[in-house]
């Protein structure tokens, strides 16, 4: 795998309290984009056959939500090239922690797991809520501790008017962004694009862990968080 993949935009789930999708909590972004991805849409169908009849007429019933599966690797080898940087030094069991912190853990204060939201570039976009996940240890240290682990993740579709204007709202400073640095980039230019200010440069290089705001380096990514402005 070439250095390229470094520059690849990463899927990243965000997760929300309410419905409306306005407040982000937390992301996930996978460190390694998944292996499959697939969509699902299933209609329901009454094949109830009449007494005496050879055959039976296929009525509709309803259209169930779209259903949405994903795969991916978590990884504690340190030796996977393009690993998003804020996960290579942490154990799988820690970021399989993060992950279902975003999207499985039940919350008290809302009597449930969090809203989600799915994205992959410009193209998926998909609010949802997750209905079951898997996880395949695959590799271990001598103590037994997993090295690697593959997740394999089913989300349903949630279909509100709130949803369908959270999913087209890319631009807005309430969710998380990445950015590629290009040759030349500079980090309050770059704050300014997403927050219409460029006052926050310093809370997002801090974000980043940037020891200095100056020659940002070509290749990298650059962590846009949502940031409370109040």
């Amino acid at each position: 795998m070439s250095d390229n993949s470094k520059t690849l935009t990463k899927l990243i789930i965000h997760s929300y309290e309410k419905n409306d999708f306005r407040e982000e909590k937390m992301t996930f972004t996978t460190p390694i984009n998944p292996e499959t991805f697939t969509k699902t849409s299933h209609i329901e169908l009454d094949t109830t056959r009449a007494h005496g009849q050879p055959g039976a007429t296929s009525k509709y019933k309803s259209t169930a939500p779209e259903e949405l599966k994903i795969e991916f690797i978590l990884d504690g080898t340190k030796t996977m090239e393009g690993y998003v940087d804020k996960y290579k030094n942490l154990d799988v069991t820690d970021q399989i922690q993060l992950f279902t912190k975003c999207v499985y853990q039940y919350k008290d204060n809302i009597h449930r797991p969090m809203f989600l939201i799915v994205r992959w570039g410009s193209d998926v976009k998909f609010p949802c809520v997750m209905s079951h996940m898997d996880i395949n240890y695959s590799l271990f240290k001598p103590n037994g501790d997993p090295l690697r682990a593959k997740i394999t993740a089913n989300f349903i579709k949630y279909e509100s008017q709130k949803a369908i204007e959270a999913v087209n709202r890319p631009s807005s400073p309430d969710l998380t962004h990445y950015r590629k640095v290009n040759e030349g980039d500079r980090l309050d230019l770059m704050t300014y694009k997403v927050y219409n200010d460029s006052k926050y440069f310093l809370q997002v290089a801090q974000a980043n862990a940037l020891t200095s705001v100056r020659n940002l380096k070509a290749g990298t990514q650059i962590y846009l968080p949502p940031l409370d402005k109040s």
